[in-house]
């Protein structure tokens, strides 16, 4: 062999063997920008590969729940797929939605997934051990700037849609769920003006269904001496089933202020206030209503009195009043 095939022999494999110290680097030394969070995959692992879920919570091959931070990072190379994505940021006077992509099924009777024990979205594994269910989510995300995995959890804003695609589904669920929060104008809060002379009627859609024969939904929760069940105003799904509340229109109403609302919860009808003159005979309250209802009840009962006993075991009858003839 001569030395010029000698020399590019050795040219060739030191060049191979750059390539793969320098790919060996680059899988094994990560950086983050301080803007994005890194959404960890395993490729392999001695674990084997997950049975059932999205989310890995015991080092198996799969979706991590953690997620990476800026900076840099040290990795076993050829092991991870680091999937970079932007930080969630909601807005000054904006609302964010969730949607769980992997845990508990929803119960037949629910709607929306309960943040009662699982209510960390920047958490995943505390999220899924908690047993938090798949699906939107009852509580909502404030202003501000999360770090959220991306693989768990979408976040449905009205500026943008945050998730890490998984399938080509994706795009018109998460899509068709926030045109039905953008129709119920769920991405702002309720405001509701004192010079607008305007109350709010709330309709919720989640919890029991009304009993037979009733259409309005009693008031629950609504003093703020019972915390464990104070809802201020349908902004706390999970107090306000809590408390009972039932849904369906509501007797409770909202007036003068702003108010931070699920609307895939509740959502408000906004109405103009009816003006009724002092003295005009008309019922200012419920209260008032009930005690006119009594004082009704006990006239009929003294007119009943009045008449003629009827048939025994059938009480006392009204005697028909007779007609008489008009004046020609």
């Amino acid at each position: 062999m001569s030395p010029e095939i000698v020399q590019l022999v050795r040219l060739a494999g030191v060049g191979v063997l750059s390539c793969l110290v320098l790919l060996t680097l680059l899988n094994t030394f990560r950086y983050i920008p301080n803007n994005k969070v890194g959404v960890v995959e395993k490729m392999w692992s001695l674990s084997g590969s997950l049975k059932h879920g999205l989310i890995a919570l015991n080092g198996e091959a799969g979706f991590q729940p953690h997620v990476l931070r800026g900076g840099w990072h040290l990795l076993l190379p050829f092991q991870y797929r680091i999937h970079m994505l932007p930080l969630v940021t909601i807005p000054q006077g904006r609302i964010g939605y969730i949607f769980a992509r992997d845990g508990k099924p929803l119960a037949p009777t629910q709607a929306l997934a309960s943040n009662v024990t699982a209510a960390d979205f920047q958490d995943a594994a505390a999220f899924l051990r908690a047993d938090g269910q798949k699906g939107p989510q009852r509580q909502i995300l404030r202003e501000g700037t999360y770090a959220i995995n991306l693989a768990q959890f979408a976040v449905i804003t009205s500026d943008r849609l945050y998730y890490l695609p998984l399938d080509r589904s994706d795009d018109n669920v998460f899509t068709g769920m926030a045109q039905v929060i953008q129709s119920r104008q769920g991405f702002e809060p309720v405001v509701i003006k004192g010079s607008e002379d305007l109350i709010g009627i709330v309709t919720v859609h989640e919890g029991p269904s009304l009993p037979p024969g009733q259409i309005i939904a009693p008031t629950v929760g609504e003093s703020p001496a019972q915390p464990h069940i104070y809802h201020n105003s349908f902004q706390d799904p999970e107090r306000f089933l809590a408390a009972g509340g039932l849904r369906g229109r509501q007797l409770q109403t909202l007036v003068e202020g702003t108010y931070y609302m699920n609307r895939l919860f509740a959502t408000v009808e906004m109405i103009h206030k009816t003006v009724v003159e002092v003295g005009t005979g008309v019922c200012k309250n419920i209260a008032e209503a009930r005690a006119d209802l009594l004082e009704l009840r006990q006239h009929m009962v003294r007119l009943a009195g009045d008449d003629e006993p009827g048939e025994p075991g059938h009480g006392r009858q009204l005697r028909p009043r007779r007609r008489t003839a008009p004046d020609r």
